[in-house]
């Protein structure tokens, strides 16, 4: 196949500079990993307890889950509740965010005041207790 070209005189073909797009990639890329937030989880999966008055939470907000077995987790670790003063502390040094407890149904009354109570002892202003919609 013969190609046709308008100049009669030049041989060359168009080059196309990539350089500029994939500059242009790279700053997107580099703006979207930037600003994207993370959400932070607890690691494991409570049974919420159902409540009418549930409103959402901010999602900065430091959280702490309470399993059915007695055990607190913080990121995906299990943590004990002699740790949770300190843990709460340094948590609200980097950001101040209210604290958010995940408790499960099935978990003990007293284990939840006394993680609560950790809690306030550790600094935060407001500790909830996560419940879902009915």
């Amino acid at each position: 196949m013969k190609r046709i070209s308008l100049d009669e005189g030049s041989e060359s073909g168009v080059d196309v500079n990539m350089s500029p797009l994939i500059d242009c990639v790279f700053l997107l890329l580099i703006f979207f990993i930037v600003t994207t937030v993370f959400v932070e989880e607890t690691g494991v999966d409570v049974e919420k307890p159902q409540a009418v008055s549930a409103v959402l939470q901010d999602r900065q907000s430091i959280l702490i889950a309470l399993t059915a077995a007695g055990e607190i987790v913080y990121g995906g670790r299990t943590i004990g509740l002699n740790s949770v003063r300190g843990l709460v502390a340094q948590q609200l040094q980097v950001r101040q965010a209210p604290v958010v407890i995940l408790a499960d149904q099935a978990s003990t009354t007293g284990q939840l005041v006394a993680l609560m109570d950790e809690c306030k002892l550790g600094g935060a202003q407001q500790v909830s207790v996560a419940a879902s919609r009915k």
